[in-house]
């Protein structure tokens, strides 16, 4: 009698922690999700450093750039991340992150006004490159969506910061100059990223 009360407990404890479980799953699910994809862009100094630059060149450009360019980066990112999920082969992806950090460093550091057309097209191609690797990353535990909540917030931060530390280096000439030679450091890190790979 008292082993048949013991298996007895045992059976209730162990449905009762199942059931709390399966309760929880899609709780845990979105959250694991959600800070999945924030952390990887944050934890990723490539990653990083690209987003942030986005928001650099956007603030450099001025006008429509401001929010168009890093829309355009986001945008792309979310497409790119979902052919990463969906495991489409995208050749050099690590590559093409290194050459983002080069060339938007690069437009920083050289300062010019352009037209609107180029950062757009620098955003939009590199935005995929970076998206990829976000989906192809994504932990097995995550919820796609959520995750993709994640890394699309925290991408949207970065840019914010950029643009507001640009909009503030631009206006003085010394911050203008701070700003150039900000971009030249991150094109070297860039570099360094793809001689590394």
């Amino acid at each position: 009698m008292r082993q048949i009360s013991v298996v007895m407990v045992a059976s209730l404890f162990s449905s009762c922690v199942t059931s709390t479980a399966f309760a929880h799953s899609a709780h845990f699910e979105r959250m694991h999700g959600v800070w999945s994809g924030v952390a990887h862009p944050l934890f990723g100094l490539d990653h990083l450093l690209a987003m942030a630059t986005v928001g650099l060149l956007s603030a450099q450009c001025g006008g429509r750039a401001i929010w168009s360019v890093p829309s355009s980066f986001v945008l792309s990112m979310l497409v790119g991340g979902i052919a990463g999920m969906l495991d489409v082969s995208l050749p050099a992806v690590e590559y093409g992150i290194a050459a983002s950090i080069v060339l938007l460093g690069g437009a920083v550091a050289l300062g010019r006004k352009t037209s609107l057309v180029g950062p757009l097209m620098f955003a939009a191609v590199f935005g995929f490159f970076h998206g990829h690797a976000h989906g192809t990353e994504m932990p097995s535990l995550a919820n796609p969506a959520w995750y993709a909540v994640g890394f699309v917030s925290s991408t949207i931060v970065l840019h914010i910061i950029g643009v507001v530390l640009g909009r503030f280096a631009i206006r003085s000439a010394t911050g203008a100059t701070c700003l150039r030679l900000c971009g030249a450091v991150i094109a070297c890190a860039g570099v360094a990223f793809a001689v590394m790979l």
